[in-house]
């Protein structure tokens, strides 16, 4: 039944973000973020994608630390409120993020377990090597319709530019 509908069942357009959670451009495109979440709702897949930085220390773990929190169910709030406390996780490092986690009733058990085990180092390796490949060299950098935009230099006119785009891909999806 589905399978009727054309315009209902277009596959959503997927943006995804490379995002560093020590990163203090990442956390001031967090308002492009949720206006673009706002405007399109399930018409626009907003993938977090991870990007560690060497300069920023708890970054690694941070990245490994939403995987956990996407798990439990809760990644974009998580991924938010660390962005949201990025001085304080540059000092108090993995304390916050479990300090997080429980803040927004997650396990920090479990987050501490996870932590330590390492069980989404593959995943966060897996998206770094990604974007290197594609030619992400800093955060945020977003990538819609096979175009990467480098919000590390200047976040200015990048919701413009994913919307164009964004609009044009759904359109194009009839």
């Amino acid at each position: 039944m589905n399978d009727a509908t054309t315009s209902g069942s277009a596959r959503p357009v997927v943006l995804d973000v490379w995002c560093e959670l020590q990163c203090p451009d990442c956390t001031a495109a967090l308002d492009d973020l949720r206006a673009l979440r706002e405007h399109y709702g399930d018409r626009l897949d907003i993938r977090l994608r991870h990007f560690p930085l060497a300069k920023h220390q708890h970054a690694y773990a941070a990245a490994q630390a939403a995987e956990e929190a996407t798990e439990q169910g809760q990644g974009w709030p998580f991924v938010e409120a660390v962005l949201a406390r990025t001085e304080e996780l540059g000092t108090k490092g993995e304390q916050l993020l479990l300090t997080v986690a429980g803040e927004l009733g997650l396990d920090a058990e479990e987050m501490d377990t996870a932590l330590i085990d390492g069980r989404h180092l593959l995943a966060v390796d897996a998206d770094q090597a990604e974007g290197k490949a594609i030619g992400v060299t800093g955060t945020p950098t977003y990538e819609i319709g096979g175009e990467l935009l480098d919000g590390g230099k200047s976040q200015d006119g990048l919701r413009e530019r994913v919307t164009e785009i964004a609009d044009r891909l759904l359109a194009e999806q009839g």
